[in-house]
């Protein structure tokens, strides 16, 4: 990033055209910029019409809004202003334009905005990286979650915990520089300890969410397998409601794993079409049944389609936990994929109900056929498709369902567990420990919570988080 002595600008709203286009302006020269291209400097936030003119010569380029918000009350804690222009290309080009032949102004870097606001204190880590996931949420449940970590659920958080810290840090550092005065309490160990305690269970309360809230993030990921022309792409058509995958009765057909991202009631989800899992020697459908393998292994939950048409004898060999589980080891080696980090659901789906001759196939969970299927259905007809869908929204909900995490990200997890190793080795001392160990501990602990809001000791994380912001951001 460079210099804060710059002045920046850049295009914050969409790509044009638009019906509106604004420009936004950060930094000591602001009001400069306000001046030279409309003439003055409105009243603080209040929006004025106001003709926007090329600085050099004095042609008009638009009318449009402005609004002028003077530092330090600003959304980046310097001296703002925003132009809200006509949204078409040739008008943003002309006052980008203009206010890149002023001197001291430049246009934004990604995120410069926001890295602004963030070290002039207006908004800590956890919540910049709320704001990321905001503007990069594509469903409901993300939002609200993205939503609640802008506005302070897990800075707030830690910042109360980091204050703690600190008072029981003081309690034990007291005690150790004025041990001999007869004014400071001999027992401020106890006290300080008990803090710490309670310190820890909450941390470790909010470690046991981690996992939902870094898999909102991310999204759920259904994989569907099992073995060649059982219907796998039509179920993923049918899940998907659209055309996703070619559909061929010809076995092998799939060879790639196809990818959808949907929307299952507010909740992302990556769904994988995969390769028909068997033995091959076409070289090209042994790579295909390879990435299969690979990929239902890594996923939160596989349904495992079989064919309803074949024999009973093979159904029932295809739907055993103990088939699936061998179809579903890597070619790699014979320890399999490493399973998902949130640990491995299967379902087993019996598919091409609509070939079946009702009166001689009898659904019942007693059957030997189908003892082991979880459902049964026609992906081409919808037949018994609602309780299929009924069920997947019922577990993706529940798997996400509850408040928002406080934990969404590795690096939130990270500095939580630094912070609850280091209270756990703190209050491995005891009241009869060594204060000086005792302290030390207290003291890193605090730091890893200052790391967690950016407030100490976070320059090499920085460039990382921000320049995955959008210019103007």
């Amino acid at each position: 990033m460079a210099s804060h002595g710059d002045t920046i600008f850049a295009l914050s709203s969409g790509r044009p055209p638009a019906a509106i286009a604004v420009v936004r302006i950060s930094g000591p020269h602001a009001g400069v910029a306000l001046e030279k291209l409309m003439g003055r400097v409105p009243e603080p936030r209040k929006a004025v019409l106001a003709r926007v003119r090329d600085p050099a010569s004095r042609e008009i380029i638009d009318e449009a809004l402005a609004l002028w918000f003077p530092g330090p009350n600003s959304e980046t804690g310097e001296d703002t202003a925003e132009l809200q222009l006509h949204g078409g290309r040739a008008v943003i080009a002309a006052a980008l334009a203009a206010l890149g032949k002023l001197e001291g102004l430049r246009l934004a870097e990604p995120g410069e905005f926001t890295r602004r606001a963030f070290e002039n204190g207006r908004l800590d880590l956890t919540a910049v990286e709320g704001l990321a996931d905001l503007v990069g949420a594509e469903t409901e449940a993300q939002r609200r979650q993205a939503y609640r970590h802008m506005k302070g659920l897990l800075g707030d958080r830690a910042e109360t915990w980091r204050k703690r810290l600190i008072e029981a840090l003081a309690l034990v550092e007291a005690r150790i520089d004025f041990s001999d005065e007869a004014d400071v309490p001999e027992e401020l160990v106890a006290p300080a300890l008990k803090i710490a305690q309670g310190l820890r269970d909450e941390i470790a309360e909010a470690l046991a969410g981690a996992a939902r809230g870094e898999r909102l993030r991310d999204g759920l990921v259904i994989a569907i397998a099992g073995p060649p022309n059982a219907g796998k792409s039509t179920l993923l058509n049918a899940i998907a409601r659209r055309e996703a995958a070619i559909v061929s009765p010809t076995p092998g057909t799939t060879r790639d794993v196809i990818e959808v991202h949907l929307d299952l009631g507010g909740y992302p989800v990556t769904l994988l079409d995969t390769a028909g899992i068997r033995d091959s020697d076409d070289p090209i459908e042994q790579e295909g049944v390879r990435r299969a393998r690979a990929r239902a292994g890594e996923a939160d939950l596989v349904l495992w389609v079989v064919d309803l048409s074949a024999d009973p004898a093979a159904v029932a060999k295809a739907a055993e936990a103990r088939e699936i589980e061998a179809r579903l080891a890597a070619a790699t080696g014979p320890a399999g994929p490493a399973p998902s980090q949130h640990g491995r659901t299967v379902w087993v789906v019996g598919n091409k109900l609509d070939t079946m001759d009702k009166g001689s196939f009898i659904i019942n969970e007693h059957e030997p056929e189908t003892s082991n299927i979880s459902f049964i259905l026609s992906a081409i007809t919808g037949e018994g498709m609602n309780r299929f869908f009924n069920s997947l929204n019922h577990h993706v909900g529940s798997t996400f369902g509850g408040e928002p995490a406080l934990v969404t990200r590795e690096r939130h997890r990270k500095a939580l567990e630094a912070a609850q190793k280091a209270l756990d080795r703190a209050l491995a001392e005891g009241p009869g420990g060594r204060e000086d160990i005792l302290a030390e501990e207290l003291r890193l602990a605090a730091r890893s919570l200052g790391r967690l809001t950016g407030r100490v000791d976070v320059e090499d994380i920085l460039d990382a988080i921000f320049r995955d912001f959008c210019i103007g951001k």
